[in-house]
């Protein structure tokens, strides 16, 4: 059964053209809503999912969806020559642009616009791969993960963190609760776009978690692929290996 297809506005677009369109709308504000959304949980999520690199020393990578690009910031810890963060939103890039500039990051960090399903690098061309809540904005699932094995080396790898539906009480019922009134309402009243921050819920609910994101990777052609659940599941980790 094909996913259900959700778009951030539902217009005639193409979901890539909605998205990209979002994030330009929001991108002012994206940093400061982001973070405190999440109550600051997305830099220590971020942070785990940079030590699953850590073991293959990766000198070149590229962070999918970088939006302003605080997963190729924190990727820094693990001292790579390289990073391209690559996005769809020019309005997001551009926020991260100046904070690479403003941080001294970007001698090591540069931005680049493109899309995540057709890739503008050869192939084998990274040692490791990131994408940061970006992943369930791609227009086409496999296609994007493909993109992704294809410009990865053999012995490469994929760290992919990604909201999922928490399953314990109370956890559960409290993110439904949280995730469905509060932010679309904060989001709706800072970034005055009304259908932004309620197309995340909607997107986390149709987007494939677990063992059925794990069974799409296989499916591309990932090996070893492992699944880290974070804070009681609000949030996962999925890791994969190109042979």
């Amino acid at each position: 059964m094909e996913p259900k297809v959700v778009k951030p506005y539902n217009t005639d677009k193409s979901k890539k053209e909605e998205v990209a369109q979002m994030f330009n709308n929001i991108s002012a504000n994206y940093d400061f809503l982001n973070h405190f959304l999440s109550l600051g949980i997305d830099h220590i999520w971020r942070r785990r999912a940079v030590k699953e690199l850590k073991s293959i020393q990766p000198k070149k990578l590229l962070d999918i969806a970088t939006g302003t690009g605080d997963f190729a910031i924190a990727c820094l810890k693990l001292n790579p020559e390289h990073i391209i963060g690559l996005d769809i939103s020019s309005g997001m890039l551009e926020v991260g642009k100046q904070k690479m500039i403003k941080r001294k990051h970007d001698h090591i960090i540069s931005m680049q616009l493109g899309d995540s399903e057709n890739l503008p690098f050869a192939d084998g061309e990274f040692d490791g791969l990131t994408v940061g809540f970006g992943v369930r904005n791609f227009e086409n699932l496999e296609k994007g993960l493909g993109e992704m094995l294809r410009v990865l080396r053999p012995g490469g790898r994929a760290v992919i963190l990604e909201f999922s539906k928490p399953k314990m009480f109370p956890i559960k019922q409290l993110f439904n609760f949280y995730s469905k009134y509060f932010i679309p309402f904060l989001g709706k009243r800072i970034s005055k776009d009304e259908r932004a921050y309620a197309y995340l819920p909607e997107s986390v609910a149709a987007f494939p978690e677990g063992k059925e994101m794990q069974a799409v990777m296989e499916k591309v052609g990932y090996t070893s692929v492992k699944i880290i659940p974070l804070s009681g599941g609000i949030s996962s980790i999925y890791i994969g290996t190109k042979n």
